[in-house]
C-alpha cells in the first residue's frame, strides 16, 4: 500500500496547454459593455484623440483597462491579462501605448473628463432602460449618496497630503446611485481632491452632485423624483440652499450636526413629540426615538426644510459625546420631503449607510491606491475605476436574479469571472465551453443567455 503524503493529490506541471482560456468568466463584463453601447460610445467620444495611422482605438484600450480593474487589477500594467487571451478580448494595446494614452487625456483636462463622462451617461440611459424593473429608477425615484473616501498613497505623489484621519494621501469624493436592498450600486461621480480636503466643503459637494447630475437620464437632473443623501459633512447652509434652490427643487436627506442650538431643542422636545424608530421590515426598533424639531434651530435655514431628530441607546462599549442627552446617542437630518411620517424617512436617511458598501467594493476596484503621479494621471484613473464599477452593477443588473445581484466584486470575481473555459473552434465560430464541474458554470450560461437575448444597440 502507497503511505499518502500530504493533504492533497499531487499533479505534475507542464507548461505547453493549449485551448484554455484563463478568466473566462470575464466574457459577463464583455458582452455587458457591447449590450450598453459602451464600447461604442467611448471609441465615439475619444476619437479627437486618435492619432492618424493609430493602430489600437483609445476607446478601446480605456475599456481594456477598465476591464482589468474590474477583473482585480490595481495598476495600468495589470491590462497584460487581456492581451494573453485575444481570442475573447481581441487586440489589446502594449503598455507603453495604454500609458501614452493616459498622458494624452490627462493633458487634455476636462475635454477628456467630459468626453469619457458622457459616453458613460450615454451607456448608463440606456442599460436603466435594459433592465425595466431591475433599474434602480423602477420605483419612479432615484437616490444619490455622496460620501468621501480616503486614499493612502504610500510614495510622494501630487497632492498626496496629511488627511483628518493622520494618515497621508487623497480625499476623493464620490456619488453612487442606489439600487435598493435587492442591489448593490453604481458610480455617477468621482472628484479628486488633496488628502486635507474638508469633509464639510460646500463647493465640493455641489461640483460633485453636478456631476451626478450629468450622468442620470435627462428626467431626473432636476425635480424632486431625484434625492441627494449625504452624512453630515453635506450638512451646510450653502450646499442645502443650492438643492432646494428655485428651478433644482432636488429632494434632500442630509446628516447635521448636533450643535448647542439643536441640543437644547431635543431637552425642550416633549416626551409626545417622540415616536418609535423603525426596521425595515416595518417592526420597532428597539431602544430608538425620533422627533421633528422645529423653531429657532431652523433659522437661516432654507424655506421647507424639516429638521429630524433620533436618540438611541448606544451600542455597548460606545462613548457618548458631550452632545447626548440622557445616555442616549442624538443623530440629526435635514429633508424636505413631506407627506411621509418621520420613522420612514429617518429609516431611508439611515439608508446611506449603504454607501460604505459601495465604497468597499471601490477599493477593492482599483482604488485602494492611486497609482499615478500626477493628480491629473490620478483623475483619469479615478474615471477608469468608475468605468470598471458601472460594469460590475450593470452586469448583476442585467443578467443576475435574486440574492446574486447583490454580491459584491470580490465575489463575483471568485465564482464568476475567474471560471477557465475551454476555447473550440467548429464551423468558423469560437465556442467557450465551461467546465460542467464548476459549481458556478450554470449561472455563468444563464446570464450569458440573458445578456444575448438584449437587443443590441443602434
Amino acid at each position: 500500500m502507497k503511505k499518502r503524503i500530504g493533504s492533497y493529490p499531487r499533479v505534475r506541471i507542464e507548461g505547453g496547454g493549449r485551448g484554455v482560456v484563463s478568466q473566462a468568466g470575464a466574457v459577463l463584463l464583455v458582452e455587458t459593455a457591447r449590450k450598453a453601447g459602451l464600447d461604442q460610445a467611448i471609441s465615439t467620444a475619444l476619437t479627437p484623440w486618435r492619432r492618424s495611422r493609430a493602430v489600437h482605438d483609445p476607446g478601446k484600450i480605456l475599456l481594456d483597462v477598465a476591464l482589468a480593474v474590474a477583473l482585480g487589477g490595481d495598476c495600468l500594467a495589470d491590462v497584460g491579462m487581456l492581451r494573453a487571451e485575444p481570442a475573447v478580448f481581441g487586440p489589446v494595446a502594449s503598455d507603453p501605448t495604454v500609458s501614452r494614452l493616459v498622458d494624452t487625456l490627462a493633458a487634455a483636462g476636462p475635454k477628456a473628463l467630459s468626453a469619457i463622462r458622457a459616453a458613460r451617461a450615454e451607456a448608463r440611459e440606456r442599460v436603466w432602460s435594459l433592465a425595466k424593473t431591475a433599474a434602480p429608477d423602477a420605483g419612479g425615484q432615484v437616490i444619490v449618496d455622496l460620501d468621501g473616501v480616503l486614499v493612502l498613497a504610500h510614495s510622494e505623489k501630487q497632492d498626496a497630503t496629511a488627511t483628518w484621519k493622520k494618515t497621508f494621501g487623497h480625499h476623493p469624493l464620490m456619488g453612487f446611485v442606489d439600487h435598493g436592498s435587492s442591489g448593490s450600486g453604481e458610480p455617477v461621480a468621482g472628484l479628486l481632491r488633496p488628502g486635507n480636503a474638508g469633509s464639510n466643503t460646500a463647493a465640493d459637494h455641489i461640483t460633485t452632485t453636478q456631476l451626478a447630475l450629468a450622468q442620470l437620464p435627462k428626467k431626473y437632473r432636476r425635480g424632486r423624483r431625484t434625492l441627494i443623501r449625504t452624512d453630515s459633512g453635506g450638512g451646510t447652509h450653502e450646499f442645502v440652499a443650492w438643492l432646494a434652490q428655485r428651478g433644482r427643487w432636488l429632494s434632500y436627506s442630509v446628516g447635521m450636526t448636533i450643535t448647542e442650538q439643536i441640543h437644547q431643542a431635543v431637552l425642550k422636545a416633549p416626551a409626545s413629540a417622540w415616536t418609535a424608530a423603525t426596521e425595515p421590515g416595518g417592526e420597532i426598533r428597539d431602544g430608538a426615538w425620533v422627533a421633528e424639531l422645529s423653531g429657532d434651530c431652523l433659522k437661516g435655514w432654507p424655506k421647507g426644510m424639516r429638521l429630524i431628530v433620533r436618540k438611541e441607546r448606544p451600542h455597548p462599549g460606545a462613548q457618548l459625546r458631550i452632545t447626548d442627552a440622557d445616555g442616549l446617542r442624538l443623530t440629526a437630518f435635514a429633508t424636505n420631503t413631506t407627506g411621509i411620517p418621520i420613522a420612514a424617512l429617518e429609516l431611508r436617511h439611515r439608508r446611506r449607510a449603504r454607501a460604505e458598501d459601495r465604497i468597499r467594493a471601490a477599493r477593492a476596484t482599483g482604488l485602494r491606491n492611486l497609482p499615478l503621479h500626477d493628480t491629473k494621471q490620478n483623475q483619469i484613473w479615478l474615471e477608469i475605476v468608475q468605468i470598471a464599477l458601472d460594469l460590475l452593477a450593470w452586469m448583476p443588473m442585467l443578467a443576475l436574479t435574486g440574492e446574486t445581484r447583490r454580491w459584491e466584486p470580490r465575489r463575483l470575481r471568485l465564482r464568476l469571472f475567474s471560471a477557465a473555459a475551454q476555447l473550440v473552434t467548429t464551423a468558423r465560430r469560437r465556442h467557450l465551453r465551461f467546465a460542467r464541474h464548476w459549481p458556478w458554470t450554470h449561472m455563468i450560461t444563464d446570464a450569458l443567455a440573458r445578456l444575448e437575448a438584449l437587443p443590441n444597440p443602434g
